[in-house]
């Protein structure tokens, strides 16, 4: 009788375990950083409802422009994404003030070829 009644705890418990297999995927996120210690500033969001997903994020390159993304997937399209490149790129205009920099001759800013190796002669 106790191994029946075991047998059928374990029948109950197997049934009521049972999983969903299939949960309707569906979510919100976003998040930024704006740090001005480091400089650090992007930011992300995505939406899914189902198979369509659509999102974008936002960075700023170390060069000063923007780099924006947005894009989106589905059954039908696949995945797309439309970069856009926003602001000027500024560099500084004095590269290698150093005349001889880290290691001797090789120093940041100063350009070097292996033309001149012998071994290239």
């Amino acid at each position: 009788m106790f191994k029946l009644f075991f047998a059928l705890i374990m029948l109950a418990a197997a049934a009521s375990a049972v999983d969903d297999y299939y949960a309707y995927p569906s979510y919100k996120f976003e998040y930024g950083v704006k740090d001005p210690h480091t400089g650090d500033h992007k930011s992300q969001w995505e939406h899914r409802d189902g198979d369509v997903v659509k999102g974008a994020y936002t960075l700023h390159e170390a060069d000063g422009t923007e780099r924006v993304v947005e894009y989106s997937s589905d059954k039908h399209n696949g995945f797309q994404a439309h970069v856009k490149r926003v602001g000027h790129a500024h560099h500084p205009e004095v590269y290698g003030h150093y005349k001889t920099g880290y290691g001797g001759s090789y120093g940041h800013g100063l350009g070097h070829s292996y033309s001149k190796l012998s071994k290239y002669n």
